[in-house]
């Protein structure tokens, strides 16, 4: 068996990448899709938890200045800035896959080691911190999140290769607190590119991460497919909770949208 691999992006359209995103774990977790391994981009935008208040992580005023949206996604954990020189990941495979194992122990455990044995195959000295974070050369250079839902296991997280950090500083908030626990004065300094430290490309980091995931997963390698039609059909009715102001800035929860979780789930059970 081989690891699927979706280079599958909607860039000007945040909302709809972060539609397509929900719409692979459903798929998977409910068996019309195989394991999956996504790599996309956003042009700009912001990218916030479940679980955050927008006008508390984003400088709202800021980010309509420079056209940056802002979109929640359906994970938990913090705030992040996408643009193009930025590369986003995303691996839904069947929670089952964890066996014995507590799904969440089996994406922090292995899963996550997708993407750090990736930077090792080039060259990076890439090491987990914090659970979460992916550090180069004592930089974070890519967070990640996670959840158990819909039958399925799945992380996600955006890597920086070249992304416009002064953008990235100017469009979110980060606490006095969190600075002074890291130990510097600005969220710029906090992160850094992988290209400051090693020449990489993204074709490169697609390869290695779609071999990484594939060896971690104990698979005889991977191959690249277009989204099927049903897939693209879930996406296309999770589309309506993603560009709606009360998902994206009130925090509504994924009940007030019944017309589209019914939607889903009759997709999934044809």
């Amino acid at each position: 068996m081989r690891l699927r691999v979706l280079l599958f992006e909607e860039p000007e359209d945040p909302s709809y990448n972060l539609a397509f995103e929900e719409a692979l774990p459903r798929a998977v977790g409910c068996g019309v899709s195989p394991p999956t391994l996504r790599i996309w981009r956003n042009k700009s935008a912001v990218i916030i938890g479940y679980f955050q208040r927008a006008e508390e992580e984003v400088n709202l005023d800021e980010a309509k200045r420079r056209g940056v949206e802002v979109v929640r996604r359906f994970t938990g954990g913090g705030a992040a800035y996408h643009d193009m020189g930025n590369i986003n990941y995303a691996l839904s495979v069947p929670a089952s896959w964890a066996g014995p194992e507590s799904p969440i122990d089996y994406i922090f455990g292995k899963l996550i080691r997708g993407p750090v044995e990736a930077l090792r195959s080039l060259g990076f000295e890439a090491s987990l911190e914090n659970v979460n974070d992916i550090v180069v050369s004592s930089r974070k250079v890519s967070g990640t999140a996670a959840t158990v839902s819909w039958g399925s296991a799945f992380l996600h997280g955006a890597m920086l290769i070249n992304a416009d950090l002064s953008a990235l500083a100017a469009v979110l908030k980060v606490s006095p607190r969190k600075l002074i626990d890291k130990g510097v004065s600005s969220v710029k300094y906090r992160v850094t590119n992988l290209s400051t430290i090693r020449e990489v490309s993204m074709a490169q980091l697609v390869e290695a991460l779609s071999s990484s995931f594939a060896k971690v997963l104990g698979l005889e390698g991977y191959y690249f497919d277009m989204p099927s039609p049903l897939e693209l059909e879930i996406a296309d009715a999770l589309y309506e909770k993603y560009s709606d102001r009360r998902w994206n800035m009130e925090r509504a929860p994924h009940s007030d949208f019944p017309v589209v979780e019914a939607r889903v789930r009759e997709f999934c059970h044809r």
